[in-house]
C-alpha cells in the first residue's frame, strides 16, 4: 500500500494521545475554528484553566503549533496565534501549486493498480462529506477537510520523493485556517465536487498535464476566494 504521511493534528482510530497532545488538538482546532482569533495573545494562566491542563503541559502543546506555524513565540512574552492575510496565502498557493503539482506529476507516472483503487476511495469518502457541507457546522467542516486532505495526500501518495510530501503537507496545514473561512464566507461560487472529480479523471487516465493543470486551477481558486474577503475577516496584522 502506498504510504500517506499524516499530518500534525490528524487522529488515527485507537490512537492513545498524552494530555499535552490532546490539548494541542483541542488548542489547534480552536485556533482554526478562529476561537483564537490571528494575532492574538495565547496566555498560558488563562488557557490552562479553559483547556484543563497544567501549566507546563500547556507549553508543550504550544510548542507542537509553534512547530506548525500556527503560533509565533515573541520572545519571553509568550506565544501569538500566528497572523493572516490575502499576501501570506498567496505565497503558500503559489508555492504549494509548483510543489504539488510536480508531486501529482510523478505519482501518475508511478502509480500502481493499488495506488489508482485508494485514489478512487478517497474520491469516494470525500464526496460523501461533501454533500454533508449544506449542513454547515463545525463538525461537517471538519469531516470534510479531513477528507479533502486524505484525497490530496492520496493523490500523490505514489510520489517517491518524501520531501516534495513533506513540504505539500506543510502548506496544506498552513492553508487550512484559509479554507475554512472559504467555507463559511463563501465569497466566490464554487462547485469544489466538480473541480475534485476533474481532478480524479485526468488522473486516472493517467494525463499528467492535463491533471497538473487542473489541480494548479483548483488550489488557486481559493487564492481568489481569500482575495475577496475583506482585510479585517484576518484579524490583527502581524
Amino acid at each position: 500500500m502506498n504510504e500517506v504521511v499524516s499530518l500534525p493534528g490528524s487522529v488515527t482510530n485507537g490512537e492513545s494521545l498524552t494530555l499535552a497532545e490532546t490539548a494541542y488538538r483541542k488548542l489547534r482546532n480552536d485556533i482554526i475554528e478562529g476561537v483564537h482569533k490571528p494575532g492574538t495573545k495565547l496566555r498560558v494562566e488563562h488557557l490552562k484553566d479553559d483547556y484543563e491542563v497544567g501549566a507546563g503541559t500547556l507549553r508543550e502543546a504550544l510548542q507542537l503549533l509553534l512547530n506548525d506555524g500556527l503560533v509565533v513565540a515573541q520572545g519571553h512574552r509568550g506565544f501569538t496565534v500566528a497572523p493572516m492575510s490575502a499576501e501570506d496565502f498567496q505565497d503558500i498557493t503559489r508555492t504549494r501549486v509548483m510543489i504539488e503539482t510536480e508531486a501529482l506529476r510523478q505519482a501518475i507516472a508511478l502509480g500502481d493498480d493499488q495506488w489508482e483503487a485508494e485514489v478512487m476511495g478517497a474520491f469516494h469518502m470525500l464526496s460523501r462529506a461533501e454533500s454533508r457541507l449544506g449542513e454547515e457546522t463545525v463538525e461537517t467542516r471538519s469531516e470534510w477537510e479531513r477528507k479533502n486532505r486524505l484525497f490530496h495526500d492520496t493523490l500523490i501518495s505514489a510520489c517517491p520523493s518524501r520531501w516534495l510530501k513533506q513540504f505539500q503537507h506543510l502548506l496544506y496545514m498552513q492553508s487550512e485556517r484559509y479554507r475554512r473561512l472559504i467555507l463559511s464566507e463563501k465569497p466566490i461560487p464554487r462547485d469544489v465536487h466538480s473541480e475534485h472529480e476533474e481532478i480524479l479523471n485526468a488522473t486516472l487516465n493517467r494525463n499528467s498535464e492535463l491533471a497538473t493543470q487542473i489541480l494548479a486551477e483548483h488550489i488557486n481558486r481559493s487564492l481568489i476566494a481569500v482575495q475577496k474577503l475583506p482585510k479585517e475577516r484576518f484579524g490583527k496584522s502581524a
